[in-house]
C-alpha cells in the first residue's frame, strides 16, 4: 500500500504518453506498423528460431505484453504484462514466387493485435530469387514498440540462436562541432509547412487504402574527414530537398519544409528500456534553404550545399540538446488523466484534425549503424536490415535508413491514398540524387562559414 492508492499490480503498466496517443489515433484504413526485414545468407531451423524468439522475448519482459480491457471511464490505457506468447510468433508461410512483395504487403497493411502478447510477429521467408537464403520479416505495432526496441528483440534472438554473448554495443558516435554552435534561425514556428504534394494514388482514401513501400540500397555518403556535420545531416538535406523538388515539379507554391526526427538516447545493451523511447523533433528547413533558385540541391554550387549542411548540423544539434516531453507539451496535456480516457481520445482526435495543416512535412528516421551483428549461426549473419516507419496522412511520406557493411539501406514509405508505384520511383530517382549531391569534395565539406 502506498499513500491509500491501493495496492500496485506489477503486472500491469500504465500507457505512457507516446503509446497513449498513438492508441487514440489508430486507423483501419493505416496501420500502425513498424516493418523490419533482415536478408540472411542461409536458411534457420524453425524449432531453433522459434526456441529462440520465445526465449528473447522473456528476456525483454515488457515485449510480452497485450492491451488490459477496461471500462469506458477508466482513466488510463494498460499493458498486461504475460509469462509468455498469447500466439504463435515465428511463422513460415508457404513458398511462392513472389514471397518477399506479398510478406512486404502484409506487413504494410495489416498490424498485429494489441488484444495478444506479444504484438509483433515474424515471418520467415524463402527468397525465391535466392536460393536457400531467407528473409525475416517483422511486423511490430508501433504502438508497443518503436523501431529501435524491436530490434534489440530481434539481436537477444540472433544471440540465443546462435549460442554466442554479443559485446555491449558502443555509445552512438559524438556529433562533432559545427560552426559557432548557436542555433541557426529557422522559419516562424507558425508557418504552415509544406505538404507532400499528391500524385497518383493507389487507391482512394478511406479502408484498405494502406501505405505502399521501395526499399534503396546505396553506399552510405562520403563525408570530409572532419566535417562538422554527420550522415544524418546528409540525409536531412537530401530529403527536405526531394520533397521541395517534388513539390516544385506539381507547381505547388514554396514552403518550409519541417521533418520530424525520432531521437533515441536510450543503450543498446540488454539492459535497453523497450517500449516507446524515443522522443521526437523537428528540424525546419525556409525556403530559401531549399529554392535558391537554380533548379534543386543536385544544381547547387558546393558551397551552397555546404552551406545548407552547415546550418543543419547547427539545428538539430540545437533541438536534440534541447529538453522536452516526447511528443511536445501539448501531448502530455492531452494525456494528463483528468478525465476518461475515452473523451481523452475523442479531443486527441479532434486536436489531430485542427492541427493536420501544421503537421511536419515527413519524418526521417536513421536509426544509424545497426549496433549488432545479427548471427543467426547457421544461418548466417545479416546481409542487409530494411526497417519502414508508418507513413499515416497527413505526412503520407516516411524515410527510414540503417547501414551495414557501409551499406545504406533505405526506406521509402508512403500512404496509398496520396502516392502510387511510379509515385514511389520517382520519389526515389529524385532522393538518390539529392543525396548525392551532399557529398563534397574536402575544401568544402570543411568549411566553417558560408552564406546564411
Amino acid at each position: 500500500m502506498t499513500g491509500g492508492a491501493g495496492p500496485v499490480d506489477p503486472a500491469r503498466v500504465p500507457f505512457p504518453h507516446v503509446d497513449e496517443v498513438s492508441r487514440h489515433c489508430l486507423r483501419d484504413a493505416e496501420p500502425e506498423t513498424v516493418h523490419i526485414e533482415v536478408h540472411l545468407p542461409g536458411r534457420p531451423d524453425p524449432e531453433r528460431l522459434r526456441r529462440a524468439f520465445g526465449q528473447a522475448l522473456r528476456c525483454h519482459p515488457r515485449a510480452l505484453v497485450r492491451e488490459a480491457p477496461g471500462p469506458w471511464y477508466r482513466r488510463h490505457y494498460t499493458w498486461q504484462l504475460t509469462d509468455g506468447p498469447d500466439v504463435d510468433v515465428v511463422t513460415f508461410p508457404e513458398p511462392e514466387p513472389d514471397a518477399l512483395a506479398r510478406a512486404r504487403a502484409r506487413a504494410l497493411a495489416s498490424a498485429p493485435p494489441l488484444t495478444a502478447s506479444p504484438p509483433l510477429r515474424v515471418e520467415v521467408v524463402a527468397d525465391p530469387d535466392r536460393p536457400g537464403t531467407t528473409v525475416l520479416f517483422l511486423t511490430v505495432h508501433h504502438t508497443a514498440l518503436d523501431g529501435p526496441a524491436a530490434l534489440r528483440v530481434l539481436a537477444t534472438a540472433a544471440e540465443r540462436y546462435g549460442g554466442v554473448p554479443v559485446a555491449v554495443p558502443p555509445a552512438p558516435p559524438t556529433r562533432p562541432a559545427a560552426g559557432s554552435g548557436a542555433a541557426v534561425p529557422g522559419p516562424p514556428p507558425w508557418a504552415r509547412p509544406a505538404r507532400v504534394a499528391p500524385g497518383t494514388p493507389t487507391r482512394p482514401a478511406g479502408p484498405g487504402a494502406g501505405n505502399g513501400l521501395l526499399v534503396l540500397d546505396l553506399p552510405v555518403p562520403d563525408r570530409p574527414a572532419g566535417a562538422p556535420y554527420t550522415v544524418n545531416d546528409q540525409l536531412l538535406v537530401a530529403t527536405a530537398s526531394t520533397v521541395a523538388q517534388w513539390n516544385r515539379l506539381r507547381g505547388r507554391v514554396p514552403r518550409p519544409v519541417r521533418i520530424t526526427v525520432p531521437v533515441d538516447d536510450r543503450p543498446r545493451g540488454p539492459e535497453m528500456p523497450l517500449g516507446n523511447g524515443t522522443r521526437l523533433v523537428e528540424v525546419p528547413f525556409a525556403v530559401a534553404d531549399l529554392h535558391p533558385g537554380d533548379g534543386g540541391a543536385d544544381g547547387w554550387p558546393p558551397a551552397a550545399t555546404a552551406a545548407l549542411l552547415l546550418r543543419t548540423a547547427e539545428r538539430t544539434r540545437a533541438l536534440k540538446a534541447a529538453h522536452r516531453p516526447p511528443l511536445g507539451r501539448g501531448a502530455a496535456l492531452l494525456t494528463a488523466p483528468v478525465l476518461p480516457v475515452t473523451w481523452r481520445a475523442a479531443l486527441a482526435r479532434g486536436a489531430q484534425r485542427a492541427l493536420a495543416p501544421w503537421t511536419s512535412t515527413t519524418l526521417l528516421s536513421n536509426i544509424g549503424r545497426v549496433p549488432y551483428p545479427l548471427d543467426f549461426g547457421d544461418a548466417g549473419r545479416s546481409e542487409a536490415l530494411w526497417i519502414s516507419a508508418p507513413a499515416r496522412l497527413p505526412r503520407g511520406l516516411t524515410v527510414t535508413t540503417a547501414s551495414t557493411a557501409g551499406r545504406l539501406h533505405v526506406c521509402l514509405r508512403w500512404s496509398t491514398a496520396l502516392l502510387g508505384e511510379a509515385d514511389g520511383a520517382r520519389l526515389r530517382e529524385l532522393f538518390e540524387r539529392q543525396l548525392c549531391a551532399t557529398r563534397l569534395p574536402a575544401e568544402q565539406g570543411n568549411t566553417t562559414g558560408g552564406p546564411r
